[in-house]
């Protein structure tokens, strides 16, 4: 299948600590024949400081984003909440300069969460992966309630060869991370974390797969941390075909 030409969006926690996320999303396109690339220039789309109040320094993040990626036909990006920036915040940071406004939200437009570009935008539900075994899915915070993206990444995982998918309770629920608010209120996130932990172990599932990294490590370290053995991986390393080795 050979499509619009697609430039990757490495989100900040991907890039310089789960780096197989990515590679995980470029195996998967180059099954199905899409074409990429990957501008050098791109940095932090700036979330973290939007999130702490630092608008200033979000939209001069927002600049460069735009700068760097305004060529490109289609970007892709395996993280909803840097896409839930792009898309939805961009646009706020230049309340008194329309033309930077419609800028951020022309390029918006055109960026995607990596489940949204396949079933939505490419009509793909099949990349004819492989997993043997028995998962759990998480639904992020940005991903489903600002993206409304959930049926996506269930429809990729419902064709699946050997994978079985069972709810857990909940699954919308948040996990605790949410940024810097994980740091600012370590007790609380710690209990929504726990939460979201006893609804995954619940299921008996083998591993829990979602879409957004920061998620994903946030469950990830506190299941280490109780000694609890269940996998946890992003959907880009079950669709890449990953055999249950972790992030």
């Amino acid at each position: 299948m050979a499509g619009t030409p697609v430039s990757l969006f490495i989100q900040c926690l991907v890039d310089t600590m789960f780096p197989d996320v990515g590679k995980a999303m470029v195996e998967v396109f180059d099954r199905l024949s899409i074409p990429l690339d990957y501008p050098e220039g791109q940095t932090c789309c700036g979330q973290p400081a939007y999130n702490s109040g630092y608008r200033r320094e979000a939209a001069a993040a927002a600049l460069h984003f735009m700068e760097v990626f305004e060529g490109a036909e289609t970007i892709v990006c395996p993280s909803g909440s840097c896409v839930h920036m792009v898309r939805h915040h961009y646009p706020e940071l230049f309340p008194d300069d329309p033309r930077m406004a419609e800028r951020a939200r022309a390029i918006g437009a055109k960026t995607f969460e990596f489940t949204e570009y396949l079933v939505d935008v490419l009509g793909v539900t099949d990349v004819m992966a492989e997993y043997p075994g028995i998962v759990t899915y998480h639904d992020s915070c940005h991903l489903s309630r600002g993206l409304g993206i959930a049926r996506q990444p269930r429809k990729l995982l419902a064709n699946v060869r050997g994978l079985e998918l069972i709810e857990m309770a909940n699954s919308l629920t948040c996990c605790g991370f949410g940024g810097t608010f994980s740091i600012n209120y370590p007790e609380i996130s710690v209990a929504m974390v726990d939460e979201k932990i006893a609804n995954i172990l619940a299921t008996g599932a083998d591993a829990v797969v979602g879409c957004d990294i920061s998620c994903l490590m946030n469950i990830q370290g506190r299941l280490s941390r109780r000694g609890e053995k269940v996998k946890v991986l992003h959907i880009a390393q079950i669709l890449a075909g990953a055999k249950g080795d972790k992030t």
